[in-house]
């Protein structure tokens, strides 16, 4: 065969030649599949050269408009768009440098999942408009509070409004309160019922002649010796508490009445939980009723203590409501939970669009590696690469509400979730 006369380098052989020209081939010829890449998800696929030790990758063509970059025999990055791109890899021979030759190969972009859900915003003219996400960060006690509530993909889609809520509040004497709701999806104002719920309860625990009350009370539970005052004191604040949901209660069917709705049409769950650091600890007051938890999660994972009542079934009807006159009966008390401990590493409330795809199951909440997972998740071991960083926390709320836009096979239910830190 005979060689071209660009391969014809001053001083080399042609058994030399005819070597280089060969290895060149090869290469040219060799089969190469590229791992298939998402777009919008972090790709990276490295050339083997192993079988090749006298060829060099000089640059790949086309590369640029697929949003990756290429260095060390590594290409790497987040793709832009789903395509089918064809890569030209520019290569040379180290004994033939000045002649760079071509490889054209193939990359498949497949659509990210996401990009098939339409995101049309909710009716800003419409009766009990929120918006479609909401964030907050702030100091809580002496630690600190983010909170994110987002619109979930199956309502985006429709253009429908997003069903969850939340409200933070620093109360008197050193007291705060978070609460959560969830409006149910069969409900045709649960916009409407999850925010009132949330601000209701809020501002019955707003009163500082209730929080005094409350205070005084939990000094007795944890400092008198007096096992009867003991008792006394946790029943007052438990009918305290109760009070609190009452108020809650009416506040849903007083609105329901001044609007001529169902009290059924603005069904919400809800969970809440007031905290306040003492010399003898933290104490930690608790609520829920419906599908939402709320987590404690014990320093250095030692131990995580769910601290409300799950209200959890085969299907929806399993789910209760701060809409029902049923759950104001004698069993209501076990909603309500007074917790203290020396320090925490962190208090979660979430709804379940947070809690299904990340649990699963209401036994794995309880379970440390399960937890151990969620916060590696967190700290962006995802397919998203999104972090959220507790320590160096300023853009905290905008990390966690990218986060929660995480992709979850038939789970795309409103997502909230507060964490306290």
């Amino acid at each position: 065969m005979k060689i071209p006369s660009f391969y014809l380098g001053i001083g080399k052989k042609p058994v030399e030649i005819k070597t280089i020209h060969k290895e060149r081939e090869e290469f040219k010829e060799a089969q190469w599949t590229m791992d298939q890449a998402h777009s919008g998800k972090f790709y990276e696929f490295t050339f083997e050269m192993n079988s090749f030790p006298n060829i060099r990758i000089k640059n790949i063509g086309n590369l640029e408009e697929t949003g990756l970059t290429f260095e060390n025999n590594r290409i790497s990055g987040i793709p832009k768009a789903h395509n089918m791109y064809h890569l030209d890899i520019e290569f040379f021979h180290t004994e033939d440098k000045d002649n760079t030759d071509v490889k054209r190969v193939q990359l498949l972009v497949n659509i990210d999942p996401k990009d098939l859900w339409k995101n049309i915003p909710s009716d800003r003219n419409a009766d009990f408009y929120k918006e479609d996400e909401v964030s907050a960060q702030r100091k809580f006690s002496d630690k600190k509070i983010v909170v994110v509530s987002k619109r979930g993909r199956s309502h985006a889609h429709e253009g429908k409004f997003r069903e969850d809520d939340f409200a933070v509040n620093e109360l008197s004497a050193g007291w705060n309160i978070i609460s959560v709701s969830d409006g149910a999806g069969s409900a045709v104002m649960a916009r409407e019922g999850s925010r009132l719920a949330t601000v209701s309860v809020n501002q019955f625990f707003s009163s500082p002649e209730t929080v005094c009350a409350i205070d005084s009370n939990i000094n007795v539970i944890y400092t008198s010796e007096n096992k009867e005052n003991e008792q006394k004191a946790k029943e007052n604040v438990i009918r305290l508490l109760y009070e609190g949901v009452l108020y809650v209660h009416h506040a849903l069917e007083n609105t329901a009445s001044e609007n001529n709705f169902l009290v059924n049409d603005l069904h919400a769950t809800l969970i809440f939980a007031l905290v306040k650091k003492f010399s003898f600890g933290y104490v930690i007051l608790s609520f829920g009723v419906g599908d939402c938890p709320i987590n404690l999660i014990h320093t250095g994972f030692s131990k995580v203590e769910l601290l409300n009542t799950m209200d959890v079934g085969e299907y929806s009807g399993g789910t209760r409501f701060i809409t029902m006159k049923e759950i104001f009966n004698d069993q209501i008390v076990s909603r309500f939970r007074i917790t203290c401990v020396d320090d925490f590493s962190h208090l979660l409330l979430m709804t379940d669009g947070i809690y299904d795809p990340k649990f699963l199951t209401e036994n794995k909440l309880e379970a440390v590696e399960s937890w151990k997972t969620f916060f590696n998740d967190l700290d962006g071991n995802n397919d998203d690469l999104a972090k959220v960083d507790f320590m160096n926390d300023t853009n905290i709320a905008r990390q966690l509400l990218h986060w929660t836009d995480f992709w979850s096979r038939g789970n795309h239910d409103d997502r909230t979730l507060a964490i306290i830190y």
